[in-house]
């Protein structure tokens, strides 16, 4: 896999670390069309709320369905634009650490507190990294498959 650069990002998973001897994958978390469409819904309606609320201070109360329309419009092209990025990206679970894209990885024995915040899971590691799985259709599950798989590894390596 050949980086430059200027241009290092590399979509999918070769941009993944490879699996060590023996290493096993437990679960593998990818983002769900319907929850990242309704998180973008979800935005839209608090940039919607923004707009109705600032917009009148200024004197451009009559600006609110353009703004509105505007806040509508600019989620929308994000969404559409970055959804391929997104989707591309996977999280695995193995029994020993948390692989992500971009070379990311959290050894189990590592993750510090799971979160869940809407439907993305935040891992924060010991050293205070912090790394988020984003639009999970079941971010709680996610959490237990993984609060599951480092209690084993606890088990193993005691």
């Amino acid at each position: 896999m050949k980086r430059d650069s200027v241009h290092n990002y590399v979509p999918g998973p070769q941009s993944e670390l490879p699996l060590a001897e023996g290493e096993v994958v437990q679960a593998v978390f990818m983002a769900d069309r319907r929850r990242y469409w309704s998180d973008h819904a979800a935005f839209a309606g608090i940039g919607i709320a923004g707009v109705i609320a600032i917009l009148p201070f200024f004197g451009k109360a009559g600006d609110i369905p353009v703004g509105m329309l505007g806040v509508i419009a600019a989620l929308a092209f994000r969404g559409w634009f970055l959804r391929s990025e997104v989707f591309a990206r996977r999280w695995q679970l193995t029994d020993r650490r948390l692989i992500g894209p971009q070379g990311r990885q959290i050894w189990l024995g590592e993750i510090k507190a799971l979160r869940r915040l809407m439907g993305d899971v935040q891992i924060v590691a010991n050293d205070g990294s912090k790394h988020l799985i984003k639009h999970l259709a079941d971010g709680q599950g996610a959490i237990e498959t993984i609060e599951a798989a480092m209690a084993a590894r606890r088990a193993e390596t005691a």
